[in-house]
Parts: structure tokens; C-alpha cells; sequence
């Protein structure tokens, strides 16, 4: 007999594919061992957990998520991001390992992000690189070791910020060798040179407050830069991510190259759904706590564009970005009292990414539940190199799941099949506020969004680490384990290229 951990009683699961109502789920050795009805009677000394009816979907895979970098001194550490990952139903987080541009080895780099990590999270983790010096030595000889002994295999690259930026010569350099690897290669997408152009002369006009940032910004930043990442994609033949996607018109260039069957992935964040640039008016110097880059848009066509990416594929994932930096702290986003420049970008995001999408996408129905776990959950486990254990609910895959709080269809159909009036709990709709929240920084941009649902539980391979209605966090630092990847199971070079020239030929 089977040693069964914890058996999930009367769930609505839902998969990327599929919705299987009044199921169970058994659990042993922190992954999931049998899905059916009525497995109590099966394993009647298993301790059980009743969803009550309500969505039981996998634990989020977040993919883009900034934790204890040097260059955000006042943003989340690895315990305090992490705990509050779990508390808004994200078991995995894929964060950044940073190279300088002074780092002539990446070895030191990844060690060091592993001490900070290491024994610290609260849910599985693992780490891209951020490269900033691909010198031929790190490219030929320290990724191959990466990838095989590590684990790691994605890298991110800018296209803007001088201190990371890297040009087109040296973008096709790196892909080059992500795609001999078999790496996911990000990017960052915006015109480097027409943000500077913009700024130089903002800044002489004394324009220097928070919203001045968007307009250094524009949209034809976005759109040109991602253009010019997918034209070198094509001509290096290689899969790519353009990151936290925010314009309409960007968006339009990711979808009509993958009706040309080329292997481009992309992804927004919820910022870029809910807020425009107006945030960053704000009252005083509050705008400073919405700076983020891209910057949010200033009209509503592109939040609609967003989500109409969502739907329609355009967006492979969905992903926070969260790169928080404090708000009332010198070094933080009051560091740019004197001039835009000097504002931290980044928001908090990593613990309400799950809830907004959940309440306004799927609780709406702008959004499918199946949608709602391939942007959040599966599609970055395949992107991302864990497709064999997270991101769906079936056996043999890590038991990560998120119970949500039964909507009143499902507690009255809940009520229906046991015969009992009460007893299915569901949520009361609460304003959130940013004491609510678990993450260490003193401001979130959702204040005052009105929530109708939120993961009630949250259980890392097996074990309840979120309680909403008991203690909340009752996980524990190190719960968390590093996640060795593998290779992307959604894209591979196409092997064709833009003319007769085969690049790669020996």
C-alpha cells in the first residue's frame, strides 16, 4: 500500500487541457500518486484536505522575478520574496543571477547567487543569467559547464540600460550559442539610443518629475527594439522571449512572426493590464512608486491589447517582474527626487500576480481556467526546462497545487452533492491594502483593488505552506529547493535561415 501523504478531497482540478470536477488527489512523497473519487476509501488513515468544490489548479511558475540583486538594495530578499510567492500561490520562481560588465567569469556570479538563495526560500527556485560581458571565453566555456552542471538554461539579454546593454553584434554572438545549447534566450526590448535621445532633452527642459519617465519611454521604443530582436532571431535561427511586453503595436510584430511559423515566445506582466501612465502623476513624488520599464502606456488600447495577447496566444507566459525597490527609503525610488533618471525601476508584483489574473480574467470570463494555468504555470515549466514535474496536476509530478475559495456556483453545487447547507466556505471580497501582503516593501501598486478570490491554500510537493484562513505562511524559510533545468520543450531552431548562408555550417 501506498504511503500516502495527503489526499485532496472534492476538487475542481483544471489543466491546461482539461477540467475534471469532484476529483481527489492523492498524494505521497511530495508528488502527486493517483487522481480519482473517493480515495479515502481507499486510504482511510490519510489525513484529508476538502477544496469544497473550488478550483484546485497547479502552483504558479513564475518566471521573471528580481530578488536580492545588488543593483535593488532596498528590494526583497530571497526569504521575504519567496514567502511572499507561496502566499499568493507561486511555488516556483525562476529569478536572476546578474553579471556585471566588470565579471570576467560567470562561476563566481552563480556561486554567489546560490549563497544568497540557498537555505533562504520558501518555494523551489532556479535562476537565469543575465548577461552583460559575453566574452568569447564565458560563451565557448563557462555556459556549456552552466547548462550541464547547473542547470541553467536561459539567459536574459538587454537592448537598453548602459550598464548591461549589449549590441546587436554581441545579441547574435550569445545566440549563437544559446542555440547550440538548446538555451531559452529573453530579452529586453527597447531602443537604447531614442530613450537616451528623449531623456537628455527632457531633462534640459526641467521636465525631471515621475511621469517624465513614460515620456522618455515611448511606445515606438518598444516597437522598434522588438522588431529588431525578432529580425535577429531569424537571421541566428534561434527561439526567443521578448520580456514584459507592454505595447499594442510590439505586440502585433510577436504575433505576425509566429504566423510565420517562427519560434518567438512572449510575455506581459499584470501591470500592463490594469495601469496606465497616469500612475505615475500621482500625488507629489508618489508616481516614483510606478516607474518601471517598459513604462506603463498612456492610453488604454494597449491594457486591451494585452489582454487580447493573452487570449489569442500572442503571450507564451505571465509573469510578474517583480524588481521592487522601497518607496520611502533614500536608496529607493526617493533616491530620483531630483530627476526621473535616478528612480529604481520596478514593482512589487510577485504575490499578486496569481489573484489579479485569476479575479479579473478568469472569475470574468475574459479568461479561460485552462488559459489561466498555461500562462501562469505550464507553459513556463515547458519553456523553461520543467515540464517532467511542475506545472500541471497529473501523477508523477510534483504536488504543487492551489486550492481557491469555492465560488458560489461551485458551493452551491458542492452543497448540492454532500446535502449539506453550509459548510463550503467561500471568500468575502476585501480591498487589498499593502499590509496584507508578505512581501518587505512599503508600498503595492494594486492598493485599493477590490479581490474576489485568493489561493486559500498553497501546498509545495505535498506540504501546506499557505493557510489563509488558519496561520497564512506556516511553510518555512528553506522549504524551497534550487530546480536543475533542462531544455525548453515548446521551441527548437527551425534550421532555415534568411538566405542560402547556413551560419552555422562547418
Amino acid at each position: 500500500m501506498a504511503d500516502i501523504e495527503l489526499i485532496i478531497t472534492n476538487a475542481t482540478i483544471a489543466t491546461a487541457s482539461d477540467t475534471l470536477p469532484n476529483t481527489d488527489i492523492a498524494i505521497s512523497h511530495g508528488k502527486i500518486f493517483l487522481l480519482g473519487q473517493n480515495l479515502p476509501a481507499l486510504f482511510p488513515t490519510a489525513p484529508t484536505l476538502s477544496a469544497d468544490g473550488a478550483y484546485v489548479l497547479p502552483g504558479g511558475v513564475d518566471s521573471h522575478v528580481h530578488l536580492q540583486q545588488d543593483n535593488s538594495p532596498t528590494g526583497d530578499t530571497w526569504e521575504t520574496g519567496t514567502r511572499s510567492a507561496i502566499a499568493g500561490g507561486t511555488t516556483t520562481v525562476l529569478a536572476f543571477a546578474s553579471q556585471k560588465r566588470t565579471d570576467e567569469s560567470l562561476f563566481p556570479v552563480v556561486e554567489e547567487y546560490h549563497r544568497r538563495a540557498r537555505g533562504n526560500a520558501h518555494c523551489d527556485y532556479g535562476f537565469h543569467l543575465i548577461l552583460s560581458n559575453p566574452t568569447p571565453h564565458i560563451l565557448e566555456n563557462e555556459l556549456p559547464i552552466l547548462v550541464k552542471e547547473e542547470g541553467i538554461s536561459s539567459v536574459k539579454l538587454y537592448m537598453t540600460y548602459q550598464p548591461m546593454r549589449l549590441r546587436d553584434s554581441e545579441l547574435l554572438d550569445v545566440m549563437g550559442t544559446t542555440r547550440s545549447l538548446g538555451m531559452t534566450t529573453m530579452i529586453h526590448a527597447e531602443n537604447a539610443d531614442m530613450i537616451d535621445w528623449m531623456t537628455r532633452r527632457l531633462e534640459a527642459r526641467g521636465h525631471v518629475q515621475p511621469y517624465a519617465h513614460a515620456l522618455a519611454r515611448p511606445n515606438i521604443a518598444e516597437d522598434e527594439a522588438t522588431y529588431r530582436a525578432l529580425s535577429l532571431a531569424q537571421l541566428a535561427d534561434v527561439p526567443i522571449l521578448i520580456v514584459h511586453m507592454s505595447s499594442a503595436v510590439a505586440a502585433g510584430h510577436v504575433r505576425r512572426a509566429q504566423t510565420k511559423l517562427l519560434p518567438v515566445h512572449a510575455e506581459t506582466c499584470p501591470h500592463y493590464l490594469f495601469f496606465t501612465a497616469e500612475k505615475l502623476r500621482g500625488e507629489g513624488f508618489s508616481g516614483a512608486m510606478c516607474v518601471c520599464s517598459p513604462a506603463l502606456r498612456e492610453s488604454a488600447m494597449d491594457l486591451d491589447a494585452m489582454w487580447d495577447g493573452l487570449v489569442n496566444g500572442t503571450f507564451t507566459t505571465f509573469s510578474s517582474d517583480h524588481a521592487p525597490a522601497k518607496y520611502d527609503h533614500p536608496l529607493g525610488k526617493k533616491k530620483g527626487t531630483e530627476t526621473f533618471t535616478q528612480i529604481p525601476n520596478g514593482l512589487p508584483g510577485l504575490e499578486t500576480r496569481m489573484p489579479s489574473l485569476f479575479c479579473a480574467g478568469v472569475l470574468t470570463g475574459r479568461l479561460s481556467v485552462q488559459k489561466f494555468v498555461e500562462l501562469t504555470a505550464s507553459n513556463p515549466a515547458k519553456l523553461y526546462g520543467l515540464s517532467d514535474t511542475k506545472g500541471t496536476i497529473a501523477p508523477g509530478y510534483d504536488a504543487d497545487l492551489v486550492i481557491w475559495y469555492p465560488t458560489p456556483e461551485q458551493a452551491e453545487a458542492f452543497a448540492e452533492k454532500t446535502g449539506k447547507t453550509t459548510g463550503s466556505k467561500g471568500m468575502t471580497p476585501f480591498k487589498l491594502s499593502n499590509a496584507m501582503l508578505h512581501h518587505d516593501i512599503d508600498y503595492t501598486p494594486f492598493e485599493g483593488m477590490e479581490f474576489t478570490n485568493w489561493p486559500r491554500y498553497t501546498i509545495l510537493r505535498g506540504k501546506v505552506v499557505y493557510d489563509r484562513d488558519g496561520a497564512g505562511v506556516v511553510g518555512v524559510r528553506g522549504d524551497g529547493g534550487y530546480l536543475k533545468r533542462g531544455r525548453s520543450t515548446l521551441s527548437r531552431p527551425r534550421g532555415v535561415f534568411v538566405n542560402e548562408f547556413d551560419p552555422y555550417a562547418t
